[in-house]
């Protein structure tokens, strides 16, 4: 078969692999779109991988070709994404239904051959079926879909506040979603990119705030009234947006990182205080799994999908590129700002 291989830094080649073979318990799915991820951008331009040649991709769909003997959760024709963890299942995290924190763990796409590539396969429990109605392109989603809400869920969130969205890329965008969905007073999202932020809207955003704009902070806490946001999301990763957290952050309120800074990150005494004075929880978050394996994180994903309630919009992508171009889908991310939104590598012919 034919994958995009990274052979050395930034050197991705398209070439002849050989194809892999479906084993009991397995499943065998014909990619059509791969996303590149954030954190795949290290891999090939920053010697991030952990061994050359390896086949990244694990934000994919494909419709499943061949199934292994034992398999009874999918069946030949079902349309697929794929979870990626590869939990150990028997450390103690595993043990308890806390995969994604598996210090043993192995991940399709990084540690084991993943999907850009015109095949992959997986076990037969990282296969997650979704509906007729939802588009390849949207199928490929579903791993940020999951990231979200599994931060939504570690941040203890529940309907009748306000929230706060920081960051409007795609797994902002579902974050702000998810709580939509679950019953937000009113959720606001911030980014410095107008267009991000019109995306924001389009998808159901009560309230965008431009934080490149004077007064940006008097205008947020002037939605809720002064008293800041019950639930705040920092998924952006950003020095900047942290800090922000802690100021929009109300009393009692509930704080997460989903984001994850690639900075040193310092705090004036004066700006850590705003936990101890608020007494706000502050937690992380981290992958997109619970028990049982791959989680209810997924189901809620391709149910909330079929539905049309997770609303998928073609502002989330930035471009469709062949996988054979893999190489020059990576360059342009040498580009400071240029790539607004996922790179979906293709396998369709269109």
């Amino acid at each position: 078969m034919k994958a995009a291989v990274v052979v050395a830094n930034e050197d991705v080649q398209y070439q002849e692999v050989e194809e892999p073979q479906v084993t009991s318990g397995h499943v065998k799915i014909k990619v059509r779109y791969s996303g590149i991820c954030g954190s795949d951008i290290p891999r090939v331009l920053n010697h991030g991988v952990h061994f050359y040649p390896i086949v990244l991709g694990h934000e994919f769909s494909g419709d499943v070709v061949e199934v292994g003997e034992g398999v009874t959760k999918v069946k030949v024709g079902d349309r697929v994404s794929g979870a990626p963890l590869l939990p150990c299942m028997k450390c103690d995290d595993c043990q308890k239904g806390n995969f994604s924190l598996c210090k043993h763990y192995s991940f399709i796409g990084s540690r084991e051959q993943g999907a850009n590539a015109d095949y992959v396969v997986v076990p037969e429990q990282n296969a997650v079926p979704f509906a007729d109605n939802v588009p390849y392109e949207q199928g490929a989603m579903f791993e940020p879909a999951t990231v979200a809400i599994h931060g939504v869920f570690q941040n203890d969130y529940h309907g009748g506040e306000y929230v706060a969205i920081l960051g409007g890329g795609t797994v902002g965008m579902f974050t702000m979603q998810w709580t939509k969905i679950f019953g937000s007073k009113k959720v606001v999202v911030f980014d410095i990119s107008d267009e991000r932020l019109a995306l924001a809207k389009r998808l159901g955003a009560d309230e965008i705030i431009n934080t490149k704009e004077e007064g940006y902070m008097e205008k947020a806490m002037a939605i809720t009234g002064g008293k800041g946001y019950g639930f705040v999301f920092e998924t952006a990763g950003q020095v900047s947006t942290m800090h922000m957290a802690f100021e929009l952050a109300a009393n009692k309120a509930h704080v997460c990182f989903i984001g994850t800074p690639h900075e040193n990150l310092t705090f004036t005494p004066k700006e850590w205080e705003n936990m101890n004075r608020k007494e706000f929880k502050l937690t992380g978050s981290w992958m997109s799994y619970s028990a049982p394996y791959p989680g209810r994180e997924w189901e809620l994903t391709a149910h909330y999908f079929a539905t049309g309630q997770l609303k998928f919009d073609p502002g989330f992508i930035y471009k469709k590129i062949p996988m054979s171009q893999a190489q020059e889908a990576f360059q342009l991310f040498k580009t400071p700002g240029l790539v607004k939104g996922k790179i979906l590598l293709s396998n369709e012919e269109d």
